[in-house]
């Protein structure tokens, strides 16, 4: 197996047009990868460090140069020569070079650049698609899982103006067998959906993960717009609606002000469960604050297996906090962010540590996102079967989508679509 003969890293841009770190890393077999790495705005405050500068000088203080000094200096020097055959070993040195919990010393964006690198560049080695190589380094069978994907269609929250107090709505096309022909009914609504916006007179501007941001009231408001997409689009009952909350985002000294009003964790729990029973909800993200596991775990209890109930901020791809949940019955799948946790290991494990427990695990996008496609080739070798990477618009949504077109078209009559649903 080659080993690392040079890694460098650039500060490039992600779709909100902040500094992100981009690294390249090249084998002494001429093999090449590259990663770039995505960045939240509503950030788990459990999450491992982005490492910024903080020089209002340069992009208001948001700058990378420091992370990059990291890869080109510290971090190079301990990996070049060494071999890429075992990812974990080569995710090791570098945790074990940072020395912090939090990956506070080199930074997680700097750490996690360089673990996808090196994940591309032996795939290229191998003579792989990366999904390929990913399932065989981790030791996964038969990755032929294309997975159903929760598009985010109306923004609220940090993610809009637009007065709603959930994050996201999204729809999810569930009664299809194939995924193309899931994206198509997808896309078809999202078109449908910005005609019915237009006619109501709502702006259908666009928001960091492309969705929608109209004015309304209250979420069901919001899920009257959608399901009356899905039916102009043709789908009713073949395409169900899911929500990120982002609760901790109106959460504040014990109580949630939600749909304009104050309550408590109890009565946030009431009114999700009134949702599920006046619309086709299927999955809730991060219901209650992040440190709320109560509010969680009454939520999780009372909608049982009708409901998927996802942890995000909760859990932050962190091994640790997933086995709390665990104990807790707090939720019962977790949301997967490569750069919550910062290596590629990890994540391998936190996904892992959830489908042995009979937990479902989603592969996330942030709300910065780049153009790079890794997660796209992480849910399928880790046969996930789910995945959030926003609206079908922008480019640094649509390539992961039109990637997992590629891979689906790769896998040909192998290929499965199946809803958990």
């Amino acid at each position: 197996m080659p080993v690392i003969q040079h890694l460098h890293a650039r500060q490039i841009l992600d779709s909100r047009g902040n500094p992100t770190i981009e690294v390249d890393c090249v084998l002494d077999d001429g093999s090449f990868g590259r990663a770039a790495v995505p960045s939240g705005a509503s950030t788990g405050s459990h999450e491992a460090l982005e490492l910024r500068d903080g020089n209002k000088v340069l992009y208001g203080g948001k700058s990378v140069l420091r992370a990059i000094q990291h890869v080109d200096g510290v971090i190079m020097k301990e990996l070049v020569g060494k071999g890429v055959d075992d990812q974990r070993a080569v995710d090791q040195k570098l945790l074990a070079l940072d020395g912090t919990s939090n990956k506070a010393t080199l930074g997680a964006n700097a750490i996690l650049g360089v673990s996808m690198a090196v994940c591309r560049a032996r795939a290229v080695s191998e003579r792989k698609p990366l999904w390929r190589s990913l399932a065989d380094q981790f030791g996964v069978e038969h990755p032929r899982q294309i997975p159903v994907p929760l598009m985010n269609v109306l923004n609220g929250g940090r993610h809009a103006d637009s007065g709603l107090s959930f994050q996201e709505c999204m729809i999810v096309p569930t009664g299809f067998d194939h995924f193309s022909d899931a994206l198509r009914a997808g896309v078809e609504t999202y078109h449908a959906l910005r005609r019915i916006l237009q006619k109501a007179g709502q702006v259908t501007a666009v928001g960091d993960e492309g969705g929608f941001a109209p004015r309304v009231s209250d979420a069901p408001h919001a899920f009257d717009f959608l399901l009356q997409a899905i039916a102009d689009a043709g789908y009713r009952d073949r395409i169900r609606l899911a929500i990120d909350a982002a609760a901790s985002e109106f959460y504040k000294d014990g109580s949630y002000t939600v749909d304009g009003r104050v309550i408590d964790r109890h009565a946030l729990s009431d009114y999700y469960v009134d949702l599920t029973k006046r619309f086709p909800l299927v999955s809730i993200e991060d219901s209650h604050s992040e440190d709320d596991w109560e509010g969680f775990a009454e939520l999780n209890k009372r909608t049982g297996s009708a409901v998927q109930c996802v942890g995000d901020d909760l859990y932050v791809t962190n091994v640790e906090r997933i086995k709390k949940g665990l104990d807790l019955r707090s939720t019962d799948a977790v949301l997967i962010k490569l750069n919550q946790i910062g290596t590629v290991s990890e994540t391998v494990d936190a996904v892992r540590l959830a489908q042995d427990s009979d937990w479902r695990a989603v592969i996330s996008h942030r709300s910065g996102e780049t153009e790079d496609t890794f997660i796209a080739h992480l849910a399928v070798a880790l046969r996930a079967g789910q995945i959030k990477t926003g609206a079908p618009c922008r480019g640094e949504r649509i390539c992961k989508y039109n990637e997992l077109l590629r891979i689906e078209e790769e896998l040909g009559k192998e290929a499965v679509y199946m809803s958990p649903f």
